[in-house]
């Protein structure tokens, strides 16, 4: 296989025998071409955002920046696929129900390597013939983390130093900045309104003017949020302005 097919992998464990064990039976695979090997979090954010790997196994326990830090830090940047490397089941069978992904719970034999790369194998081999492209984020939920489409958001609100994603009927705490997600997300979707709050412009329903005259949003699911002077021609704009068009 071609350089340019091969599979772009990045392993990160705060163990070095650890990485060295998930190294060596990659190494067997000609698919899969090993881009980095990390022993913290933090230096993981970096070099997956720099290096853009198809597909990453992750330890979760790490100290001061476990690997759900890691995937929530980063953003819509998150690869194509994660497999979850563990000696603590719970940590891992949650993320792998709320995430679809697979996990290996230390120690693991080489079967079930074996099967968590193949596994990882077909789901890079649909992206590359279907790419999604940067349209999920991962959220720290109770215990687990949640891979959340970002088209799905409805709106997001500041609080404090987090923001809150509202979804449908739920919201989730993100500890991210609101100037952060407004230059992440798609500006053709996302709109700030408000100091306070970013919303999905598919989801506006009207502009009004409430009981006290002062501008606000409409969402088609009956929620109202204060437009302020300062975007409210800009929100008008990009309103009437047909979001596909060129």
């Amino acid at each position: 296989m071609s350089e340019a097919h091969k599979i772009r992998t990045v392993i990160v464990d705060d163990e070095p025998l650890a990485r060295s064990n998930v190294a060596v039976m990659l190494r067997k695979d000609p698919v899969v071409e090993i881009v980095s090997e990390c022993g913290s979090g933090k230096e993981a954010v970096a070099e997956i955002r720099t290096l853009k790997p198809e597909l990453v196994f992750l330890d979760v326990q790490m100290p001061e920046f476990d690997g759900f830090d890691v995937l929530e830090a980063l953003g819509k940047d998150l690869p194509a696929v994660v497999v979850f490397v563990t000696a603590y089941d719970d940590y891992a069978v949650r993320a792998f129900e709320a995430g679809a992904l697979d996990y290996l719970l230390k120690p693991f034999d080489n079967a079930r390597f074996e099967t968590a790369l193949a596994r990882a194998k077909d789901r890079i081999a649909q992206r590359r013939i279907a790419p999604r492209g940067a349209n999920r984020i991962a959220i720290k939920d109770k215990g687990q983390i949640l891979f959340l489409d970002i088209a799905d958001i409805d709106w997001i609100e500041a609080a404090d130093y987090y923001a809150c994603l509202h979804v449908g009927q739920k919201s989730y705490l993100l500890r991210r900045s609101m100037a952060e997600l407004e230059q992440e997300f798609d500006a053709n979707i996302f709109c700030r309104i408000h100091r306070s709050a970013i919303v999905n412009l598919e989801r506006v329903q009207a502009l009004a003017l409430n009981a006290d005259g002062e501008n606000e949003v409409v969402l088609n699911n009956g929620a109202k949020l204060p437009l302020s002077r300062r975007h409210r021609k800009d929100v008008q704009a990009r309103l009437i302005v047909p979001q596909n068009s060129h």
